[in-house]
């Protein structure tokens, strides 16, 4: 049924009052302050504001569902998600299914806030997420940049407060409470000096119209309490766009099929706890929706609606506290290799490892053990491989590969990790984690920017104990290779490209814990590590270990130390991935 005519002000009343409510099937939030921002100019400029889809669910079902409330008050670190809204009696509800997120903007823009993180702030650091609400400035002249006619912006209190003699901030959230002409002509006497009221009254006034009185609310009602239908609906009026990614709407029907635990917040707890762990990750909704698949036997990989059948559902729900357990103790173990978000070139690499896990009932105590060192061995050496060769392992054929190694895992004993069998099996698929000889210079020439820097290192240097944070080091600093510090070294003018190019390559780094990089900074390596490393003796082992037959002493030497490295990084190379 069609409906036509509600203002944003009855709209916003009702979310209020949680007669409009977002069923389980619903995504979170995901608008930046910048989409909202534009939302709002178009509704001040007139543009179609689009048709919502509404569900009307009856009073005798409404106990049957999981809801959520709109998000308020958006804070990225404390509060990202949107809130569950315990239902504790039967009541009639209307469950929006297309528009969540032009409401929660409407929600946010003239009744909340927005935290975001500042950059180059820490996340444990409050002050990082300063909180801002929608100003609207009403002395702004557009200059239809971008066809923008108004200009809305989130901002600090004191970010308004500090307005210069051109603009005039007006908190937008204020209009709600506001009752028309003399309350609003009161507002700008007293912000604004006469000669500037009829502008700005021009522009709040169109604020206000847009609130308060233009019935701009289309929406559509579903009466249907079928829902399977009603996922259906969904479904077909959400797929359509780029922003809503299929695995979206696959977890709303998860969500909407367990019958014990709330899938949804379930999921994003878990994806929060994965990210959380060592010094960070990335892993989304997708990866856990991917491993709940795989881990749970269910026969096709594919993020497809059939997958997705209750059947499907109600395997993955009772696994769920195993699949949970296994991809928190997996994520540990790769971080215990040392991978962090910015090292795990492939996230989908770990699957096997987290079903190997899976399949062992594996505990806390083989991360540390010393019965398991071997089979953990076998598993990092793995990983790396594929991840050496990610783009050939990880790219196209995912699924049909991990449905493979799956098999081959659940046909093997669970100990050890069935490394030969699974490289005769991806060899023999040409998924091969043997390198060619045209490999072996591109792996040596690896750049310090590329993800897979660490990995390479670390299989070169097994005996460093990535268990503590290190990081990736130029042994000569990268600050002394700048153009003019090359000519004043006395840098040959034909040379100084060729050293520009090779500061970054893997010749010039080494695995180095974080404090001891800290303290090197800048500085020479010759200088650093004699006044680091007490005895000739102890400095010669370092030396070895990082196969480096004598650091530079200047610049002009940095030439004749990278050739060496580098034909001693190569040959290991070659000997441990022929």
């Amino acid at each position: 049924m069609y409906q036509t005519g509600d203002t944003i002000k009855n709209v916003l009343y009702q979310i209020e009052n949680h007669q409009l409510v977002l069923p389980a099937i619903q995504r979170e939030f995901v608008w930046s302050p910048e989409q909202i921002s534009r939302l709002f100019d178009s509704l001040m400029q007139g543009y179609p504001f689009g048709t919502f889809l509404y569900w009307r669910i009856r009073s005798e079902n409404s106990l049957q569902y999981n809801y959520y409330d709109f998000v308020l008050n958006f804070h990225q670190r404390d509060a990202p998600h949107c809130p569950p809204f315990p239902l504790t009696s039967q009541r009639d509800l209307t469950a929006v299914l297309d528009g969540q997120q032009r409401l929660t903007a409407l929600n946010i823009g003239l009744r909340g806030s927005i935290s975001r993180k500042l950059p180059y702030m820490w996340w444990n650091n409050p002050a990082a997420f300063p909180r801002r609400h929608l100003y609207l400035d009403l002395l702004w002249e557009s200059d239809d940049n971008e066809g923008l006619m108004y200009r809305f912006d989130f901002l600090t209190d004191e970010q308004a407060n500090a307005a210069t003699d051109d603009e005039c901030w007006f908190l937008v959230n204020c209009v709600l409470t506001m009752k028309g002409g003399p309350s609003m002509v009161r507002w700008l006497n007293q912000h604004l000096p006469q000669d500037r009221v009829d502008r700005a009254y021009e522009t709040l006034d169109r604020l206000f119209q847009v609130v308060h009185n233009e019935q701009i609310v289309a929406f559509y009602e579903e009466h249907s309490q079928d829902l399977e239908k009603v996922l259906q609906i969904f479904i077909r009026m959400n797929s359509g766009g780029t922003i809503l990614s299929y695995s979206d709407l696959l977890l709303s029907i998860a969500v909407a099929q367990w019958s014990h635990h709330d899938a949804r917040e379930e999921i994003h707890l878990l994806v929060d706890e994965l990210n959380r762990l060592g010094n960070g990750f990335s892993f989304s909704k997708d990866f856990v929706l991917k491993a709940g698949l795989m881990l749970s036997d269910i026969g096709n990989l594919r993020f497809k609606v059939a997958n997705f059948n209750r059947d499907n559902m109600a395997v993955f729900e009772r696994n769920w506290d195993k699949i949970k357990h296994s991809l928190i103790l997996t994520v540990q173990l790769i971080s215990s290799f040392g991978f962090t978000d910015h090292t795990l070139s492939a996230h989908n690499s770990v699957l096997p490892i987290a079903y190997y896990l899976f399949r062992k009932c594996a505990n806390e105590s083989y991360l540390t053990h010393s019965r398991h060192e071997e089979d953990r061995l076998g598993i990092r050496t793995w990983l790396v491989r594929s991840l050496l060769k990610a783009s050939g392992i990880w790219g196209s054929g995912l699924d049909t590969l991990l449905t493979v190694l799956r098999n081959l895992i659940r046909e093997s004993s669970c100990d050890p990790f069935p490394l030969a069998r699974i490289r005769e099996e991806m060899a023999r698929r040409g998924k091969s984690l043997s390198f060619e000889s045209e490999e072996f210079d591109d792996l040596v020439d690896t750049s310090y920017s590329d993800r897979n820097t660490f990995a390479l290192l670390s299989l070169i240097f097994p005996s460093v104990d990535t268990r503590n944070l290190f990081h990736i080091d130029h042994i000569v600093p990268a600050t002394a290779f700048t153009k003019a510090k090359l000519i004043d070294a006395g840098i040959c003018p034909k040379k100084i490209e060729w050293h520009l190019q090779n500061k970054d390559r893997l010749a010039n780094l080494q695995l180095l814990e974080g404090a001891l990089n800290n303290e090197k900074r800048a500085r020479m390596p010759h200088e650093w590590l004699n006044s680091t490393i007490p005895g000739a003796q102890r400095r010669n082992r370092y030396l070895e270990l990082h196969m480096i037959d004598s650091l530079p002493r200047h610049i002009r030497e940095f030439e004749r130390f990278y050739i060496n490295r580098r034909a001693r990084l190569k040959e290991e190379i070659v000997r441990i991935l022929r």
